[in-house]
C-alpha cells in the first residue's frame, strides 16, 4: 500500500502567506519614513534658526549702534534668563494666555454657532452678508477705546478685543465649511425621511469641521494679537505691557525677548488645537 507524500510548502511561500503580514510590514515601513522625515525637516529648522541667529550676533557684535537698533541674541537670551528669574516672565505669559484662550473660545463659540446657524436660511445669509464684511473690515485696534469704555482697563477689555479679532473668521470659515456640504448626501437623506435638525447635526456639522479647524489654527494668532493690542492700550501685565514699556525705554533686546515668549506662546497654543484637531476628527487624514 503506498501513502501519498505530504506536500510541505516552502517557508517563503508560508511567510507571504501569513494573513496581514505585507500590510504590517508595509505600515512599519510608513512609520519609518514619516519618522525620518519628520527628523530631517527638524534638523533643518534647527539649522535655519542657528544660522539665523549666527549671522545676526556677528553683525550687531560689529557696531554699536547695530547693538542698540536691533539687539542680539545673546542680549535677547539674558533679557530672557532675567525675566525668568524674577518672574516676570511666567506672570505676563500666564496673564497673557489666559486673555487669549478665553477670546479664542468665546469668539470661536459665537462666530462658529452663527455661522453654522446661517445654513438653515439662504434668505438671511444673504440679508446678513453686509452687516458681517463691515464688521470685519473694522481696524480691531480702533475698537481698543471704546472696548476700555465699556469693560474698563482689567481682564474684560482684553477678552473682548481677543474676541472681536477671532468672531468674523470663525463665522465666515464655519459658513464656508456649512455651504460646501455634498448637496447630493444632503438630498439622499431628505429622501430617507430626514429631518431639517437631522441633517444639520449628522450630515453639515461633522463635514464642516475641516473648515472650523482650518479656522481654529488662523484664530489662534488673531486672538493673540488682540490680546497683545489691548495691553497695548491700557495694562499693567502682560507680555504687550512688557513690550510697550520697553519700547518706550528703548530696550530694544527685552523687546525682542518678550517677542520670543509671545511667540512661543502661539506655537504652543497652534499645537494644542491641532491635537484637539486629530482627537475630535480621527477621519481625516490632518498634516
Amino acid at each position: 500500500m503506498t501513502t501519498r507524500p505530504e506536500t510541505i510548502e516552502p517557508r517563503s511561500f508560508q511567510r507571504k502567506a501569513a494573513p496581514g503580514a505585507g500590510t504590517s510590514r508595509w505600515g512599519r515601513l510608513m512609520r519609518r519614513h514619516r519618522v525620518r522625515e519628520t527628523a530631517l525637516v527638524a534638523v533643518c529648522q534647527i539649522g535655519l534658526l542657528a544660522g539665523l541667529l549666527a549671522a545676526w550676533e556677528y553683525a550687531t557684535a560689529s557696531s554699536k549702534l547695530s547693538s542698540f537698533l536691533f539687539g542680539s541674541p545673546s542680549a535677547i537670551f539674558g533679557f530672557l534668563v532675567q525675566m525668568w528669574n524674577d518672574g516676570s516672565l511666567i506672570h505676563d505669559t500666564y496673564v497673557t494666555g489666559l486673555e487669549t484662550v478665553l477670546g479664542f473660545l468665546l469668539g470661536n463659540v459665537i462666530g462658529t454657532v452663527l455661522g453654522l446657524s446661517l445654513w438653515y436660511s439662504r434668505f438671511i445669509a444673504r440679508v446678513m452678508q453686509p452687516f458681517i464684511i463691515a464688521l470685519g473690515s473694522i481696524p480691531i485696534i480702533a475698537l481698543a477705546p471704546i472696548m476700555i469704555i465699556w469693560f474698563g482697563t482689567d481682564l474684560a477689555s482684553k477678552v473682548a478685543m481677543a474676541t472681536l479679532s477671532v468672531v468674523v473668521v470663525a463665522l465666515v470659515t464655519s459658513y464656508k465649511g456649512a455651504m460646501n456640504v455634498d448637496q447630493d448626501q444632503i438630498n439622499l437623506m431628505r429622501t430617507l425621511g430626514a429631518a431639517k435638525r437631522h441633517i444639520f447635526t449628522k450630515l453639515v456639522v461633522p463635514s464642516s469641521l475641516g473648515d472650523i479647524f482650518a479656522g481654529f489654527k488662523l484664530t489662534v494668532g488673531f486672538a493673540l494679537i488682540g490680546a497683545i493690542i489691548g495691553e497695548f492700550m491700557s495694562s499693567k501685565e502682560g507680555l504687550g505691557h512688557a513690550i510697550f514699556k520697553a519700547g518706550s525705554l528703548y530696550v530694544i533686546p527685552k523687546v525682542f525677548a518678550a517677542l520670543v515668549a509671545t511667540i512661543a506662546l502661539a506655537l504652543v497654543l497652534s499645537f494644542i488645537v491641532g491635537r484637539i484637531e486629530r482627537l475630535l476628527t480621527p477621519w481625516r487624514q490632518v498634516p
